[in-house]
């Protein structure tokens, strides 16, 4: 090899392209007063009794069934770690089962505007879940393949996630 060839480069897979994010729906939830646990290992434990709220999209409708929780851990970093879990009854009476986890954080001031109930704008904190379904119901079924992510905003009294199909 003379100076001016370049080195022998290792064969090296192509990357692949980004996976792609279609619009699933969008999931609108009431939520109860926040409930707190105390100061734990990872910081402070709390959750968020979930009330009902609609579904709609392009993929299903239907409405989210009260009962649900939102468990949280409140770290000392300031983000929230979020594990929600709950139920959908779709337009056909179908069940199928959520389980969401992801992390909410922001600046120290916005995070502090939506714990007080304010209306903040979603560009300003970072709110992101992955999102995976069970279901029996055989015409749902493929939704036990489906990942999903989820884009969130935190309201006073309800939560908006805009569900994207993981492709």
């Amino acid at each position: 090899m003379t100076p001016s060839e370049p080195a022998a480069m290792p064969d090296t897979p192509a990357i692949p392209p980004a996976p792609a994010l279609d619009f699933l729906c969008r999931i609108t939830c009431e939520v109860g007063a926040l409930v707190t646990l105390g100061d734990a290992p990872l910081g402070e434990r709390r959750y968020v009794p979930l009330g009902g709220g609609t579904v709609q999209g392009p993929e299903f409708s239907g409405e989210l069934v009260p009962g649900g929780v939102d468990w949280q851990i409140q770290r000392r970093d300031g983000v929230t770690e979020i594990a929600a879990h709950y139920v959908l009854k779709l337009a056909d009476g179908s069940l199928v089962e959520v389980q969401s986890s992801g992390l909410r954080h922001g600046p120290a001031e916005v995070m502090a505007r939506l714990a007080r109930g304010e209306a903040v704008a979603p560009s300003e904190y970072f709110f992101r879940t992955l999102v995976r379904f069970t279901t029996g119901a055989p015409a749902w079924a493929h939704l036990n393949r489906v990942m999903a992510i989820a884009v969130g905003q935190r309201e006073a009294r309800r939560v908006v996630l805009d569900l994207y199909r993981l492709g």
